[in-house]
Parts: C-alpha cells; sequence; structure tokens
C-alpha cells in the first residue's frame, strides 16, 4: 500500500520506562501486521549528533522536542507514526492507513483542550498554548515536500511553539484523525461516548503512585501484568 506505515516512534523518558514498555507491548499485542517500533532515546541521538539543543527547563519530557527528528530518521521518506510513552493502544495502528492522504505533510487529533490541573504527572507544570495535545500522536508523511524543512538544524533551533504547533506547514496540509486515536483521559469521555483506539494519559498515569484512580487504570494495570508475565 502506498500510505501503509513503516515504522512507529515511541517518545522515550527514562523517569517513565514501565509506561514505554507497556505502550509498545500494547501496539504490537493488537497489531496484526508487521511493524518496526523504535524508541526516541534522547542520549543515543545525542550520540549520532542529532540532537544538540541545551536543556529547556520548560521541556516536560526528554522527547519533547525529539520527536520532531522523525522525518530526518525516516530519510524524509515514507510514512512514520510517533506517540508519547503515555499511551495504551487498544486498535490495530496499521488501521491507520485507511485514513491518509498523500497531500497532507502530517495527520493529528486536533483536540479542542484546556485542561484543568495546573500540575501534571510527577509534578510538572500545566502549560496551556494553542493545539495541545496535537503532538503527542503525529502520523508524517515523511516524503511531503513540506516536511522537509524539518532539518536537523531546524529541530534543533525552532521554539518549541513553532514545533509544537506545526507552524512550518500550511493549515490544509494537516490532516485530521478520528478522536479515538488519542482519547485524552479525563477528557474526551466526557463529550464522546464511543471506545478509544489508544487513551492517552496526558495527566499522568497508573505508572506514578498518586495517578493510580485515573480514567482507564484498570486496563493499563491489566496489559503491564500481561507485558511482566510474557516477559518472564
Amino acid at each position: 500500500m502506498e500510505n501503509s506505515i513503516s515504522k512507529f516512534f515511541i517518545g522515550y523518558d527514562s523517569k517513565e520506562d514501565i509506561a514505554y514498555r507497556v505502550c509498545k507491548f500494547s501496539i504490537l499485542k493488537n497489531t496484526k501486521s508487521k511493524i518496526s517500533i523504535n524508541s526516541l532515546k534522547l542520549y543515543e541521538l545525542i550520540s549520532k549528533g542529532m540532537y544538540t539543543r541545551l536543556v529547556d527547563p520548560l521541556a516536560s519530557t526528554e522527547f519533547t522536542y525529539s520527536r520532531f527528528l522523525v522525518p530526518a530518521l525516516m530519510n524524509f521518506k515514507g510514512w512514520a507514526v510517533f506517540c508519547d510513552c503515555d499511551f495504551l493502544f487498544f486498535e490495530d495502528i496499521s488501521k491507520l492507513s485507511l485514513e491518509l492522504d498523500p497531500n497532507k505533510a502530517i495527520y493529528c487529533v486536533q483536540h479542542d483542550y484546556t485542561p484543568k490541573e495546573k500540575h501534571k504527572m510527577d509534578g510538572q507544570k500545566q502549560t496551556i498554548y494553542p493545539r495541545k495535545n496535537w503532538s503527542s500522536f503525529i502520523v508524517f508523511n515523511c516524503s511531503h515536500p513540506s516536511n522537509k524543512k524539518l532539518t536537523i538544524d531546524l529541530v534543533n533551533q525552532e521554539t518549541g511553539s513553532y514545533l509544537h504547533q506545526f507552524k512550518w506547514l500550511k493549515d490544509e496540509e494537516i490532516g485530521s484523525l478520528d478522536e479515538r486515536w488519542n482519547w485524552l483521559e479525563g477528557w474526551t469521555s466526557n463529550h464522546n461516548s464511543n471506545k478509544p483506539f489508544a487513551v492517552h494519559y496526558t495527566r499522568g498515569g497508573p505508572w506514578f503512585e498518586e495517578w493510580q484512580d485515573v480514567e482507564f487504570s484498570n486496563e493499563w494495570i491489566a496489559t503491564r501484568d500481561e507485558y511482566i508475565k510474557r516477559k518472564y
């Protein structure tokens, strides 16, 4: 298929190793077709000379900026997906390919989201900005001419708002995904009665002691236990 997704990248943060592992396991468990899953580990990107940014005190994860290196990592060819590590998948991600138009540079869920909480995860401050959470799940058309602007130098130099709000693209180049692919825990259920394809624990997940009672916590814990059982 022309629009088939060949690689999946998951943001990796050393504080949330188990979240990354469970996210990856949930993708493999639910996806029938072959898919290559890669972790975006900051120290590896630094060692390759691909990541040279100074530490940003406003960055809430180690992959805040590295996600935008995906087209470069793909040599600007093919389709690839990025997601934060705090996702749990219930659906076959190969079904995303059915929604893709090669004229679009990226696809994402276009939330209209304003969190009520002032803090998230392990005490990190909630920041409010346009297109919040759009960049937490991105389907990149790496071959698209506009994505060739995402050079290694640009990703290492541009501002967070430029990157996370997709300012290198025209609005018509941003495709919209079904909201169920980036179901914001504690938010989406308030207006969507369907079942999620992938839950995003954007406020904090059950791998943190203080976030044991969040929505879909039982599903995450059950998947973690299944992963541990299979691992050993």
